[in-house]
């Protein structure tokens, strides 16, 4: 507690040259207050700058608990406010807001209580001297279970996502954990990077330590199956392939608050060094546990938890260790939120099943492969491509301009296309200009909501999409998943002029905000144009036997001669999932994408643009590419008209996007990169198999 000092003993108004530094040690202060078996009762202490901290009352004791209210929120109609000092002294409150706020510790043991000298440099660094030479604030805890729990695959799966991606995972999973840990009342220690560290036993001590802190790792392990899965559909694909590897071991340690800057209350230990060994060397979905774990698993009757682990582990600083895996049990058999949220995953299979069912994707009434992807993960794909297009669909709401509606806006009209998908592509696709008023008066695209008949239309298009892929080992809907979410990556690094721009902000404001859409070649300002690159992604494989094009037209198919022995699996991609969209069941949809002839034609332009451009083997497509960028960057060209030279640079910057992406797993993380070119491979070795390579 600070109290300020005055120059002159009773005025106030006098300046203030010195504070009254007075630590009271709170579980001293509430020892004694009830009965030895006597427990169940909480004392909230609350300051003046809306500080909590809790204590539990048991017995002659007060265990510190933490910050915050941590009581059973289902007796809150029983609190008892009383106040800490009886006598108000208006002039020190308001000393205390202005100056120094106060300011309460509890730390176990005695404490200082000296008055400072005037506030400077000098006398804080005495303060800080005094406060290291009084007595060390820990304690041994002889008994105690400890665990870690890191997630396994986290590095690879953060490499690829936004840093906010990666927090919003570790938060969920972090605090539905807390929530366990109290209802265990297991003890938190701290995160470090995507490992969590909690122990059973302090600081209140308990007998059944170990047995507490196996039920905890169960039912994290359940939590993190659920909402992994959950989070798949915000966060993109693999997040459901996240999982935990945790190790437990129980013995002595010492528990105490490192004084310095950040100072934390921590653990220490030769328990702490075998707990973390036991997570490194253990599985992911395994609960690895010590002899010592298990021999107090033993003793409390519950030795048909675990089973020895086959091999010897050799661990860090250790030797060889016998080890023991901890029975996880079923999916779902944890507490009873656990239980309950997950039979709520069965909606979603249901549901998937009718959409699926209800549609004919190419009029063959494919049964087996409509209900193949009738599965838990086809569904978490499934709805978070939805979610991403839905979001970039309100976007596009956000921006429509009012002239879309009016008389002189050319209806949309509905013509066949002549000729093939790769006479389409053209050098330069135009793109509209900014423009300022409409960025300024647009709606915030999260208030918008897209009307149930467009989100049914969007789910079962996606569905369509996906049962339009072949089941082979690269070219497949997750992979186009995987680009899809480096496309939406790659976007969101792009700076939007919409982001600058503030209304009644000035003239310079908006001169920025317009250079800035040139810088950015207009792809960001244009909410169709995003639209366009994620759709690319998400169609560009489609149908895509596994088989090169070059083999194709080697062997002469029919659809090679179809398309003229030119992209042959990319133009296939690109009439089926044009078709799709043009059939009758997506009307509402279409006239959400686009609502005027220039959207229609712009929105197809860019998708066979992109989607073309995946094909990097075609000699001929390579030449044009390589002469349109020497047109467009090259610093002896002849500068021609800015507009027509931003939308050829916009073009250019749109098909290496999605070059990138379909490549992308080349540049991230080595198990990623593993994962998808032994896939690659493994395609490949099949087509040699078969002598179609």
């Amino acid at each position: 507690m600070y109290t300020p000092v005055y120059r002159e003993l009773g005025n106030y108004s006098s300046p203030m040259v010195g504070l009254i530094l007075s630590t009271l040690a709170f579980d001293r202060y509430m020892a004694d207050l009830l009965p030895d078996k006597v427990s169940g009762i909480y004392a909230v202490l609350v300051n003046s700058c809306g500080d909590s901290h809790t204590y539990e009352l048991t017995g002659s004791r007060a265990i510190y608990l933490g910050s915050g209210e941590l009581y059973e929120q289902a007796y809150a109609n029983l609190e008892v406010t009383v106040p800490f000092s009886a006598y108000k002294r208006p002039r020190l409150q308001a000393a205390s807001k202005d100056t120094a706020c106060f300011s309460f510790v509890y730390i176990r043991g005695a404490r200082l209580s000296k008055v400072i000298e005037p506030i400077n440099q000098q006398s804080l660094q005495q303060l800080s001297l005094l406060l290291f030479k009084t007595k060390p604030i820990a304690e041994l805890f002889p008994e105690t279970t400890i665990m870690f729990a890191d997630i396994a695959g986290f590095t690879a799966w953060s490499s690829s996502r936004e840093p906010a991606q990666v927090c919003m995972l570790l938060e969920t999973l972090y605090h539905a954990f807390d929530d366990v840990a109290k209802k265990r009342r297991v003890f938190k220690v701290e995160t470090v990077g995507d490992c969590y560290v909690a122990v059973s036993g302090l600081p209140d001590p308990r007998k059944d330590h170990a047995v507490v802190m196996a039920r905890f790792a169960k039912d994290c392990m359940h939590r993190m199956h659920f909402l992994t899965k959950r989070l798949e559909v915000s966060l993109g694909p693999d997040t459901a392939e996240l999982s935990l590897r945790i190790g437990l071991h129980s013995g002595p340690v010492t528990a105490g608050v490192l004084r310095g800057e950040r100072s934390r209350f921590q653990l220490f230990g030769d328990t702490m060094n075998t707990a973390s060994r036991l997570e490194s060397t253990g599985l992911r979905d395994r609960i690895q546990i010590s002899q010592d774990t298990a021999n107090i698993l033993i003793r409390a009757g519950k030795a048909e938890w675990f089973k020895p682990r086959d091999d010897v582990v050799v661990a860090k600083g250790k030797g060889e260790i016998k080890t023991y895996w901890l029975s996880v049990g079923e999916r779902g058999n944890g507490t009873s939120a656990t239980e309950s949220t997950h039979n709520s995953e069965d909606g979603g299979f249901n549901s998937l099943a009718q959409t699926l069912g209800g549609s004919d994707i190419d009029g063959t009434g494919s049964g087996h492969q409509i209900y193949r992807l009738a599965s838990e993960k086809a569904t978490r794909l499934i709805d978070w491509n939805v979610d991403i297009l839905a979001r970039l669909l309100k976007q596009k709401i956000a921006s429509r301009k009012m002239s879309v509606f009016r008389s002189g806006a050319v209806p949309v009209h509905e013509a066949n296309i002549v000729g093939t998908v790769l006479d389409e592509v053209k050098e330069v696709i135009n793109l509209p200009a900014f423009d300022i008023r409409s960025v300024k008066h647009q709606q915030d695209p999260d208030a918008i909501e897209l009307e149930p008949a467009v989100m049914c239309q969007l789910r079962e298009y996606v569905s369509n999409v996906a049962a339009m892929y072949k089941d082979n080992s690269f070219h497949n809907f997750e992979h186009a998943s995987h680009i899809t979410m480096s496309v939406v990556k790659l976007l969101s690094r792009i700076v939007a002029p919409a982001d600058v721009v503030v209304q009644n902000e000035g003239q310079k404001k908006a001169i920025f905000a317009s250079k800035l859409h040139d810088h950015t070649y207009g792809i960001t300002s244009d909410p169709l144009t995003q639209f366009a690159c994620v759709f690319s992604a998400l169609i560009h494989d489609i149908d895509h036997s596994g088989v090169p094009n070059t083999q194709l037209i080697k062997e002469g198919s029919k659809i090679a001669t179809f398309y003229k022995n030119k992209s042959v699996a990319e133009q296939n991609s690109v009439d089926l999932a044009w078709d799709l969209l043009m059939d009758s069941t997506f009307e509402d949809l279409r006239n959400l994408i686009y609502s005027t002839q220039d959207e229609k034609d712009r929105f197809r332009q860019l998708v066979v643009n992109s989607v073309m451009a995946t094909d990097i083997m075609d000699k001929d497509l390579k030449q044009l590419r390589n002469a349109r960028w020497e047109k467009a960057f090259s610093l002896d060209h002849v500068e021609e008209n800015s507009r027509e030279n931003t939308n050829r640079k916009a073009t250019i910057v749109i098909e290496h996007l999605i070059q990138a992406s379909d490549v992308a797993h080349t540049m991230q993380h080595w198990h990623i990169y593993r994962k998808w070119n032994e896939r690659l491979f493994f395609s490949t070795s099949i087509l040699f198999l078969w002598r179609r390579s």
